[in-house]
């Protein structure tokens, strides 16, 4: 008598709840995803030998300076010698979060007296912790 051969089970990956899973997987990345915020102004930074880079990204807020006069504050464009916004939005921004660091980026070339008149409206708003941004010395 001859015994029949069975035909050979190969074992497969059920792919019904492939695309499910594929769905679940772009929504989890577009959620986590962070996209860059800010954009600010051209603006052509100056050298230093010795620089140290911020630890937290995350109660850091930008002032951009370019070399025409322009200057923006978080992405927006602060009207040309009358600073005197920037004394509101950032003592806003200073009494809902303490820990606040205004991060200044001054073109090398930009005249030395809109620093100073910004500088005096952080004092006002008593956002005391500043740092100037740079870029690293190449050797």
């Amino acid at each position: 008598m001859k015994i029949s051969k069975k035909s050979e089970v190969k074992p497969r990956i059920p792919t019904a709840s492939l695309p499910d899973i594929i769905f679940l997987l772009l929504i989890f990345f577009m959620a986590t995803t962070v996209l860059k915020r800010f954009t600010g102004l051209p603006v052509n930074l100056p050298s230093a030998e010795r620089i140290e880079k911020l630890e937290s990204q995350r109660h850091v807020s930008y002032i951009w300076i370019s070399q025409d006069g322009s200057v923006s504050l978080d992405d927006k464009l602060i009207p040309k010698n009358d600073f005197k916004p920037i004394s509101a939005i950032m003592y806003e921004k200073r009494t809902t979060d303490p820990q606040l660091i205004v991060s200044l980026k001054v073109d090398k070339n930009a005249e030395m007296y809109l620093v100073s008149q910004i500088q005096e409206q952080l004092r006002e708003a008593d956002a005391l912790r500043v740092n100037f941004n740079t870029l690293r010395k190449a050797n």
